[in-house]
């Protein structure tokens, strides 16, 4: 499933670790959401030129206890964090062109 420098996370402790730094995009997804699979691409081509943002997959099936605590309620979210903060903007849905605003965002 994963592309490109996309890392996929099944863990709440490694997750924890891997978001309390630097600028990270977490891509909330499910095995069976259609969406998910037809931005997994983009994202991986995203992951390739930010080279400097740590992109995580997260399964909201397989860490609940995660997705669940940032209140992902929609296939695909993707939560932005930057050292180690969630961000308060997030994009739900496939929409690439605000992602990447987000990265930007992210990265400064």
């Amino acid at each position: 499933m994963a592309h490109g420098k996309v890392i996929e996370v099944d863990n709440p402790v490694i997750f924890k670790a891997l978001t309390s730094s630097g600028p990270v995009v977490v891509d909330f997804f499910a095995t069976w959401c259609g969406p998910c699979k037809a931005v997994a691409p983009v994202v991986g081509k995203l992951s390739e030129t930010y080279s400097d943002v740590r992109f995580i997959q997260v399964d909201v099936d397989k860490l609940k206890t995660v997705a669940t605590e940032l209140e992902v309620r929609a296939m695909p979210t993707f939560v932005l964090f930057k050292d180690g903060k969630a961000q308060e903007k997030r994009v739900v849905g496939g929409n690439m062109k605000e992602l990447e605003e987000g990265i930007k965002g992210i990265r400064s």
